[in-house]
């Protein structure tokens, strides 16, 4: 029969030839103490992932190989995670066949030992708490690792101070910002921005989908749906972000819940974004603590606006594929989310086995991507960076399809794909008529599946509050940005409040 002391890299004894225990396995142990761990807990959730392939969704975004303890535990939920990937079926023979692929049949008896671990669980009931132990261990683990080499360095007469000090707090960091980030309904954000933007004043100085929020562009597309990948490419500086929000606030507005991952910009910063959007404030006057008392009163306003917008933003940083396919899945079933903004997709990662090969790991991104929006059945709109192509090429500057960075698979896998233009970023100040192209944008549809491809859908672009419209509307006048006097008081809105929260509360 297999047993976990059989595996001789794990085993907490080593044996004599007879098979006696012998002497203590010394790197189990720290100060004389086991190092934290439930091994049965792994079995547990190792078999419930064998046993039901969606209950990876519920852990992937707690669970890492290095969360568990023993080696062939961690062998098995890499095979698990690979097939995962491959979108093949979870289960103990895929399992096994997959282990003898990667070389590591052998750390689990040939396979016995799976056959053991599918027969210790009878459901995947338990599995998320059974996980949040795994990964509260670990850190454990983790912590005293780096308070070991803490303690060993300080004794040492050679080390800076100072340095250890950097050191052990870069360590703790890591630490802490490795456990999974849920995501929060902007209201849980509005009011520590509206406080931030109130203490910088006194210190400074026709449509079937989902609505894009640009009545021109819903009628070229009809709107977002399902399943659909939207790409929505450009250079720096051409609204990719103030685009997503439009869209954002447009498809929330119309009673679509809205997951946006952030991999790039903070939660605040886009709710401050959002609050600006909304109140027709410019953004950098705001955090610049330049803003009139006629701005503040604009956001007060705009603030009761956005908290009833169904938008839940996660901003965990380097996310990777499956990482934000099991977030989506929760939000869906928790909230009924009709659509995923991705803010971009070059930030995200891969799969391990594609590391170290770009092209292949984006599009294995892209690729999933698409997946998720077939998996929810929503649509998937996805930011992407264009290549440096764009800037040296001479002419207008139109980005095209070629210009899309580091894959072709991007372009294949999507079913639109959006190039948002402002020739008054290059210069271009007249068209070919001599009509003025100031505040005027363009959203070149490079691709459409649905649709007429090669065409421009004009817009509005108010640079001053970072936000597009449609032509027809008027643009948004500019207030002076004057700013009030240091101390002046300003009156708040009905339905704005600061919920009693201490100045200690804001995370600026």
């Amino acid at each position: 029969k297999c047993n976990l002391l059989k595996m001789e890299d794990q085993a907490t004894y080593r044996r004599n030839g007879n098979g006696h225990a012998k002497t203590a396995d010394l790197s189990n142990y720290v100060f004389g103490k086991v190092q934290p761990q439930a091994i049965p807990l792994e079995g547990a959730v190792l078999g419930a992932l064998m046993l039901e392939r969606d209950a990876l969704m519920m852990v992937a975004d707690l669970l890492t190989p290095e969360t568990f303890y023993l080696n062939p535990h961690q062998n098995i939920y890499r095979a698990i995670i690979r097939l995962f990937e491959a979108q093949s079926p979870i289960d103990l023979l895929t399992v096994t066949e997959q282990m003898r692929k990667d070389g590591t049949i052998e750390t689990v008896d040939g396979g016995y030992y799976l056959v053991e671990l599918s027969h210790q669980v009878a459901s995947s009931a338990n599995i998320e708490y059974h996980a949040r132990i795994l990964a509260q261990k670990h850190i454990q683990r983790q912590l005293i690792v780096a308070a070991t080499e803490t303690i060993r360095d300080a004794y040492e007469d050679a080390t800076d101070a100072f340095a250890l000090l950097e050191k052990t707090e870069v360590n703790l960091f890591k630490i802490g910002h490795r456990k999974a980030k849920s995501a929060q309904h902007v209201r849980d954000i509005t009011t520590s921005v509206i406080m931030e933007a109130e203490r910088a004043m006194q210190y400074a100085g026709e449509c079937i989908g989902i609505p894009s929020g640009i009545r021109a562009l819903d009628k070229e597309t009809g709107g977002w749906r399902s399943p659909d990948l939207v790409i929505i490419a450009g250079r720096p500086a051409m609204g990719k972000t103030a685009l997503a929000l439009t869209i954002a606030k447009g498809s929330a507005k119309a009673g679509t819940g809205v997951a946006f991952f952030s991999l790039e910009m903070s939660k605040a910063q886009l709710v401050q974004r959002l609050v600006c959007m909304e109140g027709k404030v410019n953004g950098q006057m705001a955090r610049n603590g330049k803003l009139t008392q006629d701005d503040f009163r604009r956001m007060c306003e705009a603030q009761p606006v956005v908290d009833e917008m169904p938008i839940y933003i996660e901003d965990t940083p380097a996310m990777s594929v499956i990482e934000l396919r099991a977030a989506a899945r929760r939000l869906k079933m928790k909230h009924n989310i009709g659509a995923v903004i991705v803010d971009y997709l070059q930030l995200m990662r891969g799969g391990e086995d594609q590391r170290g090969n770009r092209e292949r790991e984006i599009a294995q991104i892209s690729g999933g991507l698409k997946a998720l929006a077939k998996e929810l059945e929503v649509p998937v709109i996805a930011l992407a960076q264009l290549s440096r192509a764009v800037e040296v090429r001479g002419g207008s500057k139109r980005p095209q399809m070629s210009d899309l960075r580091e894959s072709g698979a991007i372009e294949n896998d999507a079913d639109i794909i959006l190039f948002p233009y402002r020739p008054e970023y290059y210069q271009i100040t007249e068209d070919e008529e001599g009509n003025s192209l100031a505040g005027v944008a363009e959203l070149i549809i490079g691709k459409n599946r649905h649709g007429r491809s090669g065409i421009s859908v004009m817009c509005g672009f108010d640079e001053f509050y970072a936000l597009f419209r449609d032509l027809d509307e008027k643009p948004s006048s500019q207030f002076p940005a004057t700013a009030p006097q240091s101390g002046a008081s300003v009156a708040l809105p009905e339905g704005a409040s600061m919920r009693g929260r201490n100045e200690e509360d804001i995370p600026f």
